[in-house]
């Protein structure tokens, strides 16, 4: 078995607790508000970004997510939504901002993080790629953390697979010039983060927050809180 080297680690509900449900509703609700102004009207807006995030789901790998999510994006509203995209951006600067009263925060997180990289550990935040990167680094604040925590985000600008395709575990070890079995996944979500796995990455299940939709056995799993993933790490 080869040494594990590098510890990625999924963002919601692993390193910034919430309900995602809760966080995806009082999201769009401010995207929304944001936009009308812009003249988008909220529910088609609302279907089109699920649209939008559907299309770089499957996406193949021909094309980063931010291509394809913008020419879902213009199959809906025509060519002028390029000329919006800032406006977009500017939300996810500004206004988005807002959105972190419907996450909580967990200390354990970054003094996780901060004590894995002490332990000469490389990181990679393996969050799904589905927001630009500004997104993914305001929502790192909220847990505490720092783009500079990690040696990879992962966000739609940079990636051309999303989860729970493998294939977007397999391309972040090859971005950091690994094998996949020189990585271990961290994340709450069996579906998403687990299938890490058939990548040949180890796994490790952190059940603050845990997602399970498909109620699978996740007894094989090795799993816990932040402690108990700190001690799993030390013993890798």
């Amino acid at each position: 078995m080869r040494k594990i080297k590098a510890i990625l680690f999924d963002l919601d509900g692993t390193l910034l607790p919430m309900d995602t449900e809760r966080f995806t509703k009082g999201y769009f609700e401010l995207l929304a508000a944001r936009m009308a102004a812009s003249g988008y009207e909220p529910k088609q807006l609302i279907d089109a970004i699920w649209a939008g995030t559907a299309a770089m789901i499957k996406n193949d790998g021909k094309q980063t997510n931010e291509k394809v999510f913008w020419n879902k994006m213009a199959e809906i509203y025509g060519d002028k939504i390029h000329a919006d995209i800032n406006l977009f951006d500017e939300f996810y600067e500004n206004e988005f901002q807002e959105a972190k009263i419907f996450c909580g925060c967990n200390a354990k997180a970054a003094e996780t993080v901060a004590q894995i990289r002490k332990l000469e550990y490389r990181t990679a935040l393996a969050t799904n790629p589905v927001f630009p990167a500004c997104a993914q680094k305001n929502r790192l604040r909220w847990a505490g953390l720092t783009p500079g925590d990690f040696e990879l985000c992962t966000s739609y600008e940079n990636s051309s697979y999303c989860k729970p395709n493998p294939l977007y575990y397999a391309a972040i070890a090859r971005q950091m010039r690994l094998n996949p079995e020189e990585c271990c996944m961290v994340g709450n979500d069996v579906t998403e983060d687990m299938v890490a796995a058939s990548a040949g990455m180890r796994v490790f299940l952190l059940t603050d927050c845990l997602i399970n939709k498909k109620q699978a056995d996740i007894s094989g799993y090795a799993q816990g809180d932040f402690d108990q993933l700190l001690d799993f790490v030390k013993e890798l």
